[in-house]
């Protein structure tokens, strides 16, 4: 049975649908947090369970998701950490020999919100035109239904990702480790994708850090190389990461992913900005100015470093459709990061090659 649904977003911008996944059958409660569109065409678990969507409602600009289910080796993380999810159609019969169960079972299964049949064209063109904002959505029919002034208020209520720690709210509670490569390496668990894991334990044996892990405790561990990982919201408001970074560049390689890259960036003296919209997907150009190559990029990020804040790093990266920094190296010590998503996980696999990078940096200072 369908039940009646409203998006409303913090500008009052109204879209009907119907409300899918889990819902608390004992309290009527929105779904809030900052709508985001991506457009990647497959994904969708792994997005789902990508810890940097923390904070956010991912809408999918592909209009029929759920095609091929859901199956458990496709989770990034040990659970959904977006706020919500909003397509535009729902797919109820997957078609895969690797699905275990359907979308809708896994929305049921992680307590996540859903809304479907809204038109996310609509939507996705708002949000490029107005840029990312917060917004609320929820059931307006049957049991535990909510009006569109409580939705209203809800998304205006919604305080977004700006100057919030979302990274404390992800983070390994204790170290583990993790892969068997001959090389030492130290995570730094920012929202940390199993993907990046797999790729780090072929080089390394990988001993996975809460994000709040002082520098002596690292450098006490004697690893080869440092792995700064991607992470949910604003750099700006994790300044316990950038202080650590500043003591552990220079004395032990470093290599950072996305937040990893923007908090790198800030230890180094740099400055980072919050984008209109956003860079979410797996189609985006990049140019290497190394090789004037272009790579095809998976992405994920609200914020980036402000052109011109760090003049004595090298700039190696470029996004091709808006100029926005997407890689840097020091000059004079070995630390460099991507903005984008080398791992892939959902996405091309272009960049791999800077896994490498990081390994030839850890075995020639070994």
């Amino acid at each position: 049975m369908s039940r009646e649904a409203l998006l409303v977003l913090a500008d009052g911008t109204l879209f009907e649908g119907e409300a899918v996944g889990w819902w608390d059958p004992e309290q009527a409660q929105a779904a809030s947090g900052e709508v985001v569109f991506n457009t990647t065409l497959t994904g969708y678990q792994e997005v789902l369970t990508d810890p940097s969507y923390a904070g956010q409602i991912v809408c999918f600009t592909y209009p029929h998701i759920g095609n091929y289910g859901i199956t458990a080796a496709d989770n990034e993380s040990r659970r959904a950490f977006c706020r919500g999810l909003i397509v535009r159609e729902l797919s109820p019969r997957p078609s895969s020999w690797r699905s275990e169960r359907t979308l809708g079972d896994f929305l049921a299964e992680q307590r996540l919100p859903g809304l479907s049949g809204i038109d996310t064209r609509r939507l996705t063109r708002h949000l490029r035109d107005a840029g990312s904002m917060p917004g609320a959505f929820g059931p307006v029919s049957g049991p535990g239904a909510l009006s569109e002034a409580a939705l209203k208020e809800a998304a205006q209520a919604e305080p977004g990702t700006d100057g919030v720690d979302l990274v404390a709210e992800v983070t390994t509670v204790e170290p583990y480790q993790t892969g068997q490569g001959p090389l030492r390496v130290v995570a730094y668990d920012f929202g940390i994708k199993r993907a990046i894991l797999r790729h780090l334990g072929h080089l390394a044996t990988v001993e996975v850090v809460p994000a709040s892990t002082p520098a002596a405790e690292v450098l006490a561990r004697r690893p080869d190389g440092v792995f700064l990982s991607n992470g949910p919201g604003d750099p700006s408001a994790v300044g316990y990461a950038v202080s650590a970074i500043q003591e552990l560049v220079g004395r032990v390689p470093v290599f950072g992913i996305c937040l990893g890259h923007q908090l790198m960036a800030t230890a180094l003296g740099g400055k980072t900005r919050k984008l209109p919209f956003g860079h979410h997907g797996g189609n985006h150009p990049v140019r290497r100015i190394a090789t004037n190559a272009v790579e095809i990029t998976s992405q994920n990020h609200n914020y980036a470093v402000a052109e011109g804040s760090l003049p004595g790093v090298e700039v190696t990266h470029v996004n091709l459709n808006d100029g926005v920094i997407e890689g840097l190296a020091c000059r004079d010590v070995p630390a460099f990061g991507v903005q984008y998503h080398p791992e892939a996980g959902p996405g091309p696999h272009d960049a791999g090659y800077l896994f490498e990078e990081f390994r030839a940096l850890m075995a020639k200072g070994s």
